[in-house]
């Protein structure tokens, strides 16, 4: 995995005018703002101004952001606004609806939409957490998600610690991961939906 910084730390760098952090923030979040215009079928035009808008907000919003790890959650509740707005222009007064916007999506189209959003906005979070994590932790992490699974024997020799620390250290990684800001959120949204 390549050595991002976390999104917490690109925030703090960007609002202090750091390009190289922009350029990171636009990077890894502008597929999931692609993503939304593709959902609400706009022309790839109309795509690049909603994007377009919503990256100039996020510029002037930059410094109102308190929890820098609810940054994707922001960044697609404030496409999903634009969009909206670019359908209804599209529709015109005299349009009788014949467009789809979040709103009238039946039922069956909406939830495959929203599950890819969904599980995309938990692979940008599961990533931001990760990346925060200590080497030594995304070391482990990585080596115990590779396939085929590196044996602990081989594991304990490459990072130098004993074949019995392996689960604790891994139980204290996957605590570290848990208890980010994004991934306990959305565990939170996920306890809700269950309940």
């Amino acid at each position: 995995m390549r050595d991002d910084p976390c999104v917490t730390d690109l925030v703090a760098r960007a609002r202090k005018g750091d390009q190289r952090a922009w350029d990171a923030l636009v990077e890894r979040y502008a597929p999931l703002i692609w993503s939304i215009c593709r959902r609400h079928q706009l022309s790839d035009a109309d795509a690049e101004d909603v994007g377009q808008s919503v990256w100039l907000q996020l510029v002037s919003h930059l410094d109102a952001v308190r929890d820098p790890a609810a940054l994707p959650g922001w960044l697609a509740t404030t496409t999903r606004r634009q969009c909206r707005r670019v359908v209804s222009a599209a529709r015109g007064p005299h349009t009788s609806g014949q467009l789809l916007d979040a709103e009238n999506i039946p039922d069956e189209q909406a939830r495959p939409a929203e599950q890819g959003l969904l599980a995309a906005e938990r692979q940008a979070a599961l990533i931001e957490a990760f990346t925060c994590l200590g080497p030594s932790c995304q070391q482990l992490m990585a080596m115990l998600l590779e396939d085929p699974p590196v044996p602990y024997a081989e594991i304990s020799v490459i990072l130098g610690i004993p074949v019995s620390s392996i689960g604790p250290t891994r139980g204290r990684c996957l605590e570290k991961l848990r208890r980010y800001p994004a991934i306990a959120a959305l565990i939170e949204a996920q306890a809700g939906t269950a309940a």
